[in-house]
């Protein structure tokens, strides 16, 4: 595993999502803004399609899940309660020349690999007092070569004010994850819905977090997406090791086969006490191989139940269960599988990249169900009008079933080259054979292969792979 090498560079990535509008830079035109990215028309419908497909999964398809839409600005003590105002932090570094600010533990990271060091310490598990000892005891510079500042926790929260009067504002934060709305409004599920332990409640949402860290394209930004679960459970009555691994195996399952990933590039990595938070009794990873390394994919932790506790004292009210059967009161204890939706967007892209040896043809080999288009409909020459009018029939009539893209620009073999880099399955070109016999070129992605098919057998065709 340990041999593995990514099979893309994030280059390659940032280039073809640019071209092909997946991913853009956000305010381009004024220079843009440091990690911060938004979605052109084929990255949104893979988005969109990654989440309807996990909504699907984790709730939709289960009677023992809810779902949850709550909103970015919840109360400020929120935030207290859940810790994020007081340790919600990265730790920082400052280039002393160009006042730059870096992750102490990216920095740290780079240096372990340049150098090679056969047993490298765990950087994630490291205090912020070890951090600078490291970077002193190694004369670990800046990336622009400079000295750097010491070590010194970052907070991650975004702080706004609600108000319109000035002086009357009052301070709150845009969440930093999804995960509190859950918590927050766990009495009010309780009371609107005949559900019982375990059971869990899953959302999808905008996070904010005041990332400092570039260079890792849509993986690590200031505004992201997650999808989020709770799932609450009675300690003496389950198994959390039971359930633990089920989410485990439901997550991977997810990945593997929902989203066609390479099983290959994935694997589990447990935290080390050091690093796991101190209420947590258990936290493993699934890591993906990504341009930049090994990084979190998705994490799963057993929180026991810190975080109903946490605001049962800060809000004081009583967010106990009641056993319906033994009439027990206690409170859950809670399994957190918890993905952020952007970093799987990438994986997806990563994963699917394709290239020949000779690099005249790349290749988008997206998953069927992810493909921002299903089928491509082209003219074989955009100034016959009979081809055009036949074509646009045609798009028009697999339009109402299926994505498909509408293609007349520029020579056929630029169309399949282009409908290739956008991951399209299929493509359906109307020539002049069309005009004699009714029948389409149908052209596969992966291996370019063509063959012809009447348009009276067409919607069987496609039924045997839709």
């Amino acid at each position: 595993m340990s041999d593995l090498k990514p099979k893309v560079t994030l280059d390659e990535i940032v280039a073809l999502a640019k071209r092909r509008g997946f991913v853009y830079q956000t305010s381009e035109i004024y220079g843009g803004l440091a990690n911060a990215y938004e979605y052109g028309p084929a990255g949104v419908e893979i988005l969109r399609k990654i989440k309807n497909l996990w909504w699907d999964f984790f709730i939709g398809k289960r009677e023992d899940m809810l779902g949850l839409d709550s909103q970015i600005i919840l109360h400020p003590k929120t935030w207290e309660a859940s810790g994020h105002v007081g340790s919600f932090a990265d730790p920082m570094v400052e280039d002393l020349v160009t006042h730059k600010r870096y992750r102490a533990d990216h920095l740290i990271e780079a240096w372990l690999e340049k150098n090679k060091v056969a047993d490298p310490p765990v950087v994630e598990g490291m205090k912020t007092k070890d951090m600078s000892q490291f970077l002193l005891d190694h004369k670990v510079k800046s990336p622009d070569g400079n000295e750097i500042s010491e070590v010194k926790n970052f907070n991650l929260l975004f702080e706004t004010s609600i108000g319109v009067v000035a002086g009357e504002t009052e301070k709150v934060y845009l969440r930093g994850e999804t995960a509190q709305g859950i918590f927050s409004n766990f009495k009010q599920i309780l009371d609107s819905n005949r559900v019982k332990l375990p059971f869990g409640v899953g959302q999808i949402g905008k996070s904010f977090r005041n990332e400092i860290t570039t260079g890792q394209f849509v993986f690590r930004t200031l505004e992201f997406e997650q999808a989020e679960i709770e799932y609450f459970f009675d300690p003496e009555s389950s198994d959390w090791e039971s359930l633990f691994k089920d989410w485990q195996d439901q997550m991977w399952h997810f990945v593997t086969e929902i989203l066609g990933i390479n099983p290959q590039l994935l694997r589990w990595r447990r935290h080390e006490d050091s690093e796991r938070s101190f209420y947590s009794k258990d936290t493993y990873d699934l890591e993906y191989l990504y341009p930049f390394g090994w990084k979190e994919l998705w994490g799963i932790a057993y929180r026991t139940d810190y975080d109903l506790k946490q605001h049962i004292n800060f809000s004081g009210k009583n967010l106990e269960y009641t056993d319906p059967f033994t009439l027990k009161k206690f409170v859950p204890h809670v399994i957190e599988p918890a993905v952020g939706i952007n970093r799987l967007f990438l994986m997806v892209l990563c994963d699917a990249f394709s290239q020949d040896q000779d690099k005249n043809r790349l290749v988008l080999k997206l998953d069927q169900k992810l493909a921002p288009y299903q089928l491509a409909v082209f003219p074989l020459l955009k100034n016959k009008v009979e081809l055009v009018s036949k074509a646009r029939e045609l798009f028009t009539r697999l339009s109402k079933k299926y994505s498909v893209a509408w293609d007349e620009r520029g020579n056929i073999g630029k169309r399949y080259l282009s409908q290739d880099e956008l991951g399209t399955p299929y493509c359906l070109t109307v020539d002049f054979e069309t005009l004699e016999d009714d029948s389409v070129t149908i052209r596969q992605r992966n291996d370019a292969k063509q063959e012809r098919v009447k348009l009276k057998d067409l919607e069987a065709y496609l039924s045997k792979i839709y």
